[in-house]
């Protein structure tokens, strides 16, 4: 993003007023489907970082449940540290989702309020099929990134319990503890990153045809 373009989206990102920062974007050439396009983007992204931690959160634990001696204490953090970055990472998913449908809604309402500009009713009648199959586009995107979202629920759940428990019981039988709950996390986990791969691929689509 261009440096001027940076500053606009500082200052109006703080102050929490988008239709300024729509606004303030238009006139330096960047319309909303172009933050729309950067926002879908920068949620793929964002998914793409919550299958890694995900991952990552999975991995500690595995090899917390095969924990055969040494320091519990390490052990424990590194559980500590994976659950802390997939709550980040859950919470920038969400995030990532709401400004979509910021941008989204105020796109849709400024086509659907400039189709009344229109003389030609030709190209007025191809101007609202567009916007229709863009919703619907949107909408198949949007479904598929909250599906996606609430797949990690209940693994952040999970590790939450998890990391409470040996927090709570930081000794030997906390390892056999939580054997059990390690199968049922990394199915949450597996069920979640298949979601998020889904999504990913309808924003591909969703993208592509917001470009034609």
């Amino acid at each position: 993003m261009p440096y001027l373009l940076a500053i606009f989206l500082s200052i109006f990102t703080l102050t929490g007023c988008q239709s300024a920062y729509y606004s303030a974007m238009e006139k330096v050439g960047y319309h909303k489907r172009d933050i729309m396009v950067d926002r879908v983007e920068a949620a793929q992204e964002s998914q793409k970082d919550a299958q890694q931690e995900l991952t990552s959160a999975l991995e500690a634990l595995s090899a917390f449940t095969q924990f055969d001696g040494g320091e519990l204490e390490s052990a424990y953090e590194r559980i500590n540290d994976q659950h802390q970055q997939s709550e980040a990472a859950a919470a920038d998913v969400h995030e990532r989702i709401a400004a979509i449908e910021d941008v989204a809604d105020a796109l849709f309402e400024e086509w659907q309020g400039e189709l009344a500009l229109y003389t030609s009713s030709k190209l007025r009648r191809a101007s609202e099929q567009k916007l229709n199959t863009t919703k619907t586009s949107y909408q198949t995107m949007l479904k598929a990134m909250k599906r996606a979202e609430q797949k990690m629920t209940p693994v952040l759940n999970t590790l939450r319990d998890n990391t409470l428990y040996l927090k709570h019981n930081l000794n030997a039988s906390a390892v056999g503890s939580l054997q059990g709950e390690f199968a049922t996390l990394e199915q949450d986990i597996r069920t979640a990153i298949t979601q998020m791969n889904a999504a990913i691929k309808e924003s591909d689509q969703f993208l592509a045809h917001l470009k034609q």
